[in-house]
């Protein structure tokens, strides 16, 4: 399979959250990709857990307030920016990145103090993209017009 060469940053899509074409941060250095969440809560309804949260920073433009509920998540211990080990909630959604649409992992995590919402980690990545580090949105090139 002919590996798609994507840029620095990148626009992605996240239909499930209702986000089209936001910028994500392409970090090889990180495994498991993370999306910034706020309010971020387990409740119970109708008998079963479920996962409520709202992505994106109140400041962001593409910001909804939007609480989304997810049924199927788990919990994972990730290694933070700093090196310590914390557990965050990690969802599954499907991400539309270079014209190509697959599920893909994401933690959830207070991301306010990092200059990107979204990074997109080496699992992603893997067996499908070679990063250029030089570029940006260099996925525009792949992407369908509709």
């Amino acid at each position: 399979m002919t590996k798609k060469i994507i840029g620095r940053k990148e626009k992605i899509t996240l239909p499930q959250l209702g986000l089209k074409l936001v910028w994500a941060k392409i970090d090889t250095g990180a495994y498991t990709s993370s999306l910034h969440a706020e309010n971020i809560r387990e409740e119970e309804r109708d008998g079963k857990k479920v996962l409520c949260f709202q992505i994106l920073m109140p400041s962001h433009k593409k910001f909804t307030g939007k609480t989304l509920v997810f049924e199927k998540y788990r919990e994972k211990k990730v290694k933070n920016s700093f090196g310590q080990a914390e557990t965050r909630f990690l969802i599954t959604t499907k991400i539309r990145i270079a014209g190509e649409v697959f599920p893909a992992e994401f933690t959830l995590s207070d991301r306010s103090s990092m200059k990107n919402s979204i990074l997109l980690g080496r699992k992603i990545l893997r067996d499908r993209f070679l990063v250029d580090v030089n570029g940006a949105n260099l996925s525009k090139a792949y992407r369908t017009k509709k």
